[in-house]
């Protein structure tokens, strides 16, 4: 027996629960499957940032100056796995192509114009700090520094955000103090974003599930997608190991997953999944006030109302969720070194929470329809964006598939432009 829906959404991370809120709100039928648990795959514990700072691709000639050594370190914040494929070998060629200078002034206003859009609708899914909806706490973001170079080359990207109309306040040592009162740093200065808020991902997912329920979405969780029927350049059926679904649309928000669920399509995404970890501290003792990112260890901290996480590291090293103690341990230690008062002991035996966030080589999500099958619309390769960009994504692939003009564009953001 095949079940019929209008729209079936691939993918139970922020960017499909999004997009199946809209579409049901524009009166669609919708159905989204998701292979794990709802949020399982990088959106329910990550660091929980929402980041209108973050107009800076991950392919940036900052990249390309630290070098292949860098990349290929196993203890440096960004670690590319070495590994026979062919797959990685052209993402890595396509990522060097884009970390030119040009190429990252060109993305950058894409990125903007994104996270400008997306910002503002959260407000569909969060409440005040005073409801019992989810929050999000609109207390900025901290930028902290050890070294004075590290500082004076992100001052220039933050020079660029305050172009573009972000607030932006560049911090000496007493302004840094000033600004986060809540714990001593150790740093030489910072850059405070004032327009970035957070909220707790895992909250922020289960409000978005009870939302999408609520809306009459069929919500599948543990239902894998095992492969389609394409007849004439439409799919025509999609199988799954909770039976057959036949739609109008489908929509791929598979994350890192993607191109593994569509390549029998003959679909080919350059997407790597970029593996992070979290570990979360239950009522610390001491937190900050805000949250921050450490710039030099690209570690995030984020104080939660009754708990405190650290995120970091980006692993491309496949679809491999294992957790490395070395990197673990690497990224424990860093924050120590900035916040020197924070008794670390907790964290060191706290469970670690490792997730894959779906990275394309010129830092920018794939947003459009597939070429040569008609039905087939992907929102994928969000990065570490995926929870700032949810929102925006989710309604842009609505007014696609209501035949609308996207209410931003998307020309750049186009599956074909890796062809």
């Amino acid at each position: 027996m095949v079940a019929k829906t209008d729209v079936l959404v691939i993918g139970g991370g922020a960017v499909g629960l999004c997009t199946a809120y809209y579409l049901a709100q524009a009166d669609r039928s919708v159905t989204l499957v998701e292979k794990g648990k709802i949020g399982s795959g990088c959106s329910d514990k990550n660091a929980g940032l929402i980041v209108p700072s973050h107009i800076i691709p991950l392919a940036a000639p900052g990249v390309i100056k630290k070098g292949l050594r860098w990349l290929f370190n196993p203890n440096s914040p960004f670690y590319i796995k070495p590994r026979f494929s062919l797959e990685l070998a052209s993402w890595v060629w396509q990522f060097m192509r884009a970390s030119r200078e040009q190429r990252m002034r060109e993305s950058i206003p894409v990125l903007h114009h994104l996270l400008q859009a997306s910002y503002p609708l959260f407000m569909d899914f969060t409440g005040s700090q005073e409801s019992g909806a989810v929050k999000m706490i609109e207390d900025g973001l901290l930028m902290i520094y050890r070294t004075a170079k590290a500082l004076e080359a992100d001052v220039r990207d933050a020079e660029r955000a305050r172009q573009l109309g972000l607030e932006v306040s560049i911090l000496d040592q007493q302004g840094l103090t000033q600004t986060e009162t809540g714990l001593a740093v150790s740093a030489v200065g910072g850059i405070f974003y004032h327009q970035d808020a957070h909220l707790d991902p895992q909250d922020f997912i289960a409000s978005l599930t009870s939302k999408v329920s609520e809306n009459a979405v069929q919500v599948k969780a543990e239902t894998e997608v095992t492969g389609f029927d394409l007849h004439q350049g439409k799919i025509r059926t999609v199988k799954t190991t909770g039976g057959d679904f036949s739609a109008n649309q489908v929509v791929l928000a598979g994350g890192s997953w993607s191109p593994e669920i569509v390549a029998a399509l003959g679909v080919k995404l350059p997407i790597q999944a970029g593996k992070g970890y979290s570990v979360t501290v239950s009522r610390p003792n001491v937190k900050p006030r805000l949250p921050a990112i450490l710039a030099e260890a690209k570690i995030a901290v984020t104080p939660f109302a009754d708990s405190l996480r650290f995120s970091g590291t980006l692993e491309i090293a496949g679809l491999d969720l294992s957790v490395s103690t070395r990197r673990v341990q690497g990224m424990l230690n860093a924050v120590q070194s900035y916040y020197p008062e924070m008794d670390m002991q907790e964290a060191l035996h706290a469970p670690v929470w490792s997730g894959l966030r779906p990275c394309t080589p010129d830092g920018l999500p794939i947003i459009g329809r597939a070429e040569d099958i008609d039905n087939l619309l992907i929102a994928a390769g969000h990065a570490m964006l995926g929870i700032s960009l949810a929102p925006v994504t989710g309604k842009i692939v609505a007014e696609m598939i209501e035949g609308k003009a996207p209410s931003v564009d998307v020309t750049a953001l186009s599956p074909t432009r890796f062809n």
